[in-house]
């Protein structure tokens, strides 16, 4: 029972990371209807940029205080990582606009190339570690056979954060005028742009918010497993772009409610079976889902337009 408990701690924490890239991938599908392949690869930049900014602020400026080097981290991480998203878009993405459909797709796969490759040229082939940012943990309780049942603060932190940013950006696109113009888009882009909504704008600042959220992933990813690669971005990628088409891409819960899905199956399947088959499981729940529910868990049938 004990070791369950854990494991349920752990691929809760695990998913909320995917979750967290999960909604980036979800904002702007529900847009532009296109996948945005670079956004794993936007995560893993943004975990080296928060290394980078924690080893100066803790080593070459002397902050001692975790918490504040955190935060600090957190806002510059995200403000830079928005400003690739932002780049990306009106470089790599918005000249495709209004080609065939495959080319945004063949374009996203370009950025993801070249951002991989950009940060193992800059920054090395090697995994980067980080000296232990959090270290301190809860013994919830002690198990008959000795095993203690423990949350890290690391833990906590990294859920908390996950649900406050899905409430903050559920309300963002629910009830404010950019989430309503957003949801225009969605529906009409042509439309939209006649009604006097800034489309292009619109679709910055979802790509803008996307890349924020990716940063935050990645602060969470580093804080957790303390190393980062250049090649990091590929798999976390995927699987969150799995747990966004397995809660219903285009759903903000449902994406989060995928990346803890997926979380939980890795880890238990690792816990329980054997760790090589931990991707297979996950993916062949996906199918399962998807054949009995197409449009994800939480995931709206599309309409036919006529």
């Amino acid at each position: 029972m004990e070791i369950f408990v854990q494991q349920l701690i752990n691929g809760l924490t695990l998913g909320s990371i995917y979750g967290l890239i999960a909604i980036g991938y979800t904002m702007v599908f529900g847009i532009i209807g296109m996948v945005n392949f670079a956004h794993g690869d936007v995560f893993m930049l943004s975990a080296f940029i928060s290394l980078i900014f924690f080893l100066i602020l803790t080593t070459w400026l002397g902050i001692s205080s975790v918490v504040l080097a955190l935060l600090i981290v957190l806002v510059v991480a995200m403000a830079l990582t928005s400003l690739w998203g932002w780049a990306i878009e009106r470089i790599a993405y918005r000249p495709l606009r209004g080609s065939f459909r495959l080319a945004p797709l063949i374009s996203a796969i370009g950025v993801s190339i070249f951002l991989s490759n950009f940060v193992q040229v800059a920054q090395g082939a090697r995994n980067k570690p980080t000296p232990p940012m959090v270290q301190d943990v809860i013994v919830l309780f002690q198990g008959a056979s000795g095993y203690n049942v423990a949350l890290s603060y690391k833990q906590i932190i990294i859920m908390i954060t996950t649900a406050v940013l899905l409430t903050i950006f559920w309300y963002l696109v629910q009830k404010t005028s950019l989430g309503r113009a957003q949801r225009a888009c969605e529906q009409d882009r042509k439309m939209a742009a006649l009604l006097g909504i800034n489309v292009d704008r619109t679709i910055s600042l979802t790509f803008v918010i996307g890349a924020a959220l990716a940063s935050v992933a990645g602060t969470m990813y580093l804080l957790y497993y303390g190393v980062v690669s250049f090649n990091d971005g590929f798999v976390p990628g995927v699987k969150a772009f799995t747990a966004a088409v397995l809660g219903g891409i285009g759903s903000l819960p449902g994406a989060v409610l995928g990346g803890l899905i997926i979380g939980l199956i890795e880890t238990f399947w690792s816990a329980y079976f054997s760790i090589e088959y931990k991707d297979v499981a996950a993916f062949s729940i996906l199918a399962i889902v998807l054949i009995f529910m197409p449009s994800g868990i939480l995931g709206r049938p599309e309409v036919e337009k006529v």
